[in-house]
């Protein structure tokens, strides 16, 4: 059990780290649009594997965030507008991450981006019986 409830935390951990990277090139370097907007979605989906999981719910590799709400939804009620949200992140897993994909995102669009990860990652610790310490984490994630 111990084991299982580490598994959960270094799912949040890794997926805060994502979220944390996103917060800080938006700060500093925001012209890295495809940057920030791929750790959104990573944080994303490492929430929601995080979700699964402890709901004891199999998945496979996939950063298709789309196919884990799906899973997700047979255990926790994911609303239209959580898959509508998640939906505008979903593009970011993994093909804007080579040379031949490139994106511009407003000011609006990377602040909505790192929003999105924020309510994921409240929506995680609603729906979750783990303690998750924030006391480590920049104001500004929480």
């Amino acid at each position: 059990m111990k084991e299982h409830i580490e598994r959960l935390k270094n799912w949040i951990v890794k997926g805060d780290h994502d979220l944390g990277t996103a917060i800080v090139v938006h700060n500093h370097i925001p012209m890295y649009s495809d940057t920030i907007a791929f750790h959104c979605q990573q944080a994303v989906e490492k929430y929601l594997k995080c979700l699964l999981e402890y709901n004891s719910i199999s998945f496979k590799r996939s950063h298709d965030l789309r196919y884990l709400l799906d899973l997700l939804d047979e255990s926790v009620a994911i609303s239209e507008e959580q898959y509508s949200k998640a939906m505008k992140l979903n593009g970011f897993g993994t093909d804007i991450r080579y040379p031949d994909t490139t994106i511009q995102l407003s000011d609006t669009d990377r602040d909505e981006a790192i929003q999105i990860a924020k309510e994921f990652r409240n929506f995680l610790k609603e729906n979750i019986d783990v303690e998750i310490d924030d006391r480590n984490l920049p104001e500004s994630l929480v």
